[in-house]
């Protein structure tokens, strides 16, 4: 009965298989992400990114169709372009850099929409928009992994400067040159991951995997290297989680991947002991000297 449940979907059919790989990847990758953006107080500006998305696949899309490698880098370019156009903004003018992100983000959302509905489908809009997971070929695969293989390495290489540039950008400078480039790695790493992020869950939510984890880990532990593995830990049970979830009660599998990430979340806000609700009322005993 519990082999029925849990392993059978993935054991008898193949699209399981590769929904599964696609979202462990997916959490591998954007777990240590998340907890970095959770860090720099960019926890919105991520979601305003992946919005930011949708006109370069857009535009990607009216090229070549839903072809992977037209809709990948025009996604990249739209991203690169909204994340370093708003910082410039943010520098040029008195206007701070979370508005200089939301207006970005609103004309983006808006010009993607328009974009693919000009020449797609009501059913390509929403691929667009909502992702198919269930319908991950290799070469999709492929890209999500290598994503994911990336992003390991880079944290592996950059991992102190980019704490550092986390926690006090200000004392990064004054010791080292690493600030900009580390700033620059961060945001290819995070543009790189809601690209992967794009393809399996679409662009409304592509960054659900990257944030609602790393949320989550918070109320789980303070400590940082704790947060990463917990980060990933719930961004991939969510994920294998989500995907059971819409095979047995028929529900979209991308929509049901990220409730179960929010339902991690509203655990966590109830039952963890670092802030949670429940065991703060616990009265706790007195400091004895």
């Amino acid at each position: 009965m519990l082999y029925d449940y849990i392993v059978g979907p993935f054991a008898e059919f193949d699209f399981m298989r590769r929904a599964l790989v696609g979202v462990l990847a997916l959490g591998v990758g954007a777990g240590p992400i998340g907890v970095l953006m959770m860090l720099r107080r960019m926890s919105l500006a991520g979601d305003a990114m992946a919005h930011a998305i949708l006109p370069g696949a857009a535009v990607g899309f009216l090229a070549a169709g839903l072809n992977l490698w037209a809709m990948t880098i025009g996604g990249m370019v739209a991203g690169f372009t909204v994340a370093i156009g708003a910082g410039a903004v943010a520098r040029a003018t008195q206007m701070k850099e979370d508005a200089a992100l939301a207006a970005f983000y609103l004309v983006s959302l808006a010009l993607g929409v328009l974009l693919v509905s000009l020449r797609g489908s009501n059913v390509d809009l929403l691929h667009v928009l909502f992702g198919t997971v269930l319908a991950l070929d290799d070469p999709t695969l492929l890209l999500i992994v290598s994503i994911a293989s990336i992003t390991l390495l880079v944290l592996a290489v950059l991992w102190r400067p980019l704490v550092m540039e986390s926690v006090d950008p200000g004392f990064l400078r004054s010791v080292s040159r690493a600030g900009a480039p580390s700033h620059l790695a961060f945001l290819a790493l995070v543009v790189l991951n809601l690209v992967g992020g794009f393809h399996a869950l679409g662009t409304l939510l592509a960054v659900g995997m990257m944030m609602l984890p790393a949320i989550a880990a918070r109320f789980w532990s303070r400590e940082l290297t704790t947060l990463v593995w917990l980060s990933v830990l719930i961004a991939c049970g969510s994920g294998a989680l989500g995907l059971l979830v819409s095979y047995h009660s028929g529900v979209p599998s991308g929509p049901a991947i990220i409730l179960v990430a929010g339902g991690a979340y509203v655990l966590s806000v109830l039952f963890g002991p670092v802030g949670g609700l429940l065991p703060r009322l616990v009265p706790r005993r007195h400091l004895e000297a």
